[in-house]
């Protein structure tokens, strides 16, 4: 039976590692690899190194970023920054702009609530989340997790730590959810655009 050379099986298993590449994808973009150009190799690599050293999270919102400066929402002085969407990690974020009709600024969760999983409200950024809303004078949270169990677990615990704040001038802050356009379980990063804008504009009070 022929078997892979080495170099390339490990090449395969390195690629297996990587969301939603299973073994026969990771066949087909290994096999195309190796026929690239030494030049076209060598730019790959240099593009994934740059990367991993200096793609960072935003100081502000935990989006990304680089080098450690602010992400373009948070260094834009045209974004509102009284309206903040909640998301549970930064290709969320990503989704709902590709939406182009969210002008608010954006706080990155890191994940989902999940005791399961052992994850537990002090190992998201819900501390960074209150002070953002005192400090910016926020007047509206849309929280914009998954519409997963854990997701909304999550929204619910977010509901119970921000129903209390209030917003500039004494009024209560505006808790809203994104619309049920996103069907049962969807994950925001895998929603085409108009399906989120639709969801965006027709949120609901939380």
């Amino acid at each position: 039976m022929l078997g892979l050379p080495p170099a390339l099986a490990d090449l395969i298993h390195q690629l297996t590692r990587l969301p939603g590449i299973g073994p026969k994808a990771a066949e087909r973009l290994a096999l195309a690899l190796i026929k690239w150009e030494p030049a076209e190799v060598a730019s790959l690599g240099q593009a994934l190194n740059d990367s991993v050293a200096r793609v960072t999270d935003c100081p502000t919102c935990g989006c990304l970023s680089q080098d450690g400066e602010l992400c373009d929402v948070c260094a834009s002085e045209g974004r509102d920054a009284s309206v903040l969407c909640v998301v549970e990690d930064a290709l969320d974020a990503v989704a709902v702009e590709r939406g182009g009709t969210y002008n608010g600024r954006y706080h990155i969760l890191g994940g989902a609530l999940s005791p399961m999983k052992g994850v537990l409200p002090e190992d998201l950024r819900v501390a960074e989340l209150l002070e953002r809303i005192q400090a910016d004078g926020v007047t509206e949270v849309i929280v914009a997790t998954n519409a997963s169990p854990d997701g909304e677990a999550t929204a619910l615990y977010l509901k119970q730590e921000l129903v209390e704040l209030t917003a500039p001038g004494g009024a209560a802050l505006r808790l809203t959810r994104l619309a049920r356009g996103l069907p049962s379980g969807a994950q925001l990063d895998y929603a085409d655009p108009a399906t989120l804008q639709s969801a965006l504009e027709h949120r609901t009070e939380l």
